[in-house]
């Protein structure tokens, strides 16, 4: 037997026997309306050690957030079923089903569904946190459709506050010159 099989094999090494796993069932995690979307929360900063967050999302023909600018955090999304409009700086494309898509911190960006039916997404943050605005959305009503938001209610005391301390900024949807 190898020294590295033996130490694999000793229940006495931490690794072996310490539970560190996070798991969520499907159809389990917070679940909230924003922007007019619905999503569910599978994996936190808080639950992650801050490592990442992780977000099952459903948006509607017409839903999308405003376009924002993570100064701290990278987004990655990863499309399910259907397609979104990307807004990437000043330019957009389309993303659709098995699409992956990676924003930088510091960029510019937003996803609309410019389609006709609903799409469903994956997306992560890394570090994990800023999943933690969707706490300021509306609680789901079962047999309705999530209302769709107008930029003011992104202006929000807490979804301000939130943003603040995150490093999330509001930006226009133009060109980024617009004021």
């Amino acid at each position: 037997m190898s020294p590295t099989s033996e130490k694999f094999g000793d229940t006495q090494d931490p690794r072996c026997s310490t539970s560190g796993a996070v798991h969520v069932p499907a159809g389990e995690g917070p679940t909230t309306w924003f922007a007019g979307d619905t999503y569910t929360i599978k994996a936190s900063g808080d639950s992650t050690n801050g490592s990442l967050g992780l977000v099952d999302a459903t948006v509607p023909p017409g839903g999308g957030p405003v376009a924002h600018i993570h100064t701290r955090t990278d987004e990655a999304f990863y499309v399910l079923s259907g397609q979104l409009e990307i807004l990437d700086g000043a330019r957009t494309f389309i993303a659709g089903t098995g699409d992956f898509v990676f924003i930088p911190r510091g960029t510019r960006h937003r996803f609309k569904n410019t389609g006709v039916h609903g799409t469903r997404m994956l997306f992560m943050f890394t570090p994990g946190g800023d999943e933690g605005v969707f706490r300021y959305g509306d609680e789901p009503q079962p047999g309705h459709p999530a209302p769709v938001w107008t930029a003011e209610r992104f202006k929000t005391p807490e979804i301000l506050r939130f943003n603040e301390e995150s490093g999330i900024e509001i930006v226009p949807e133009g060109d980024p010159g617009e004021v």
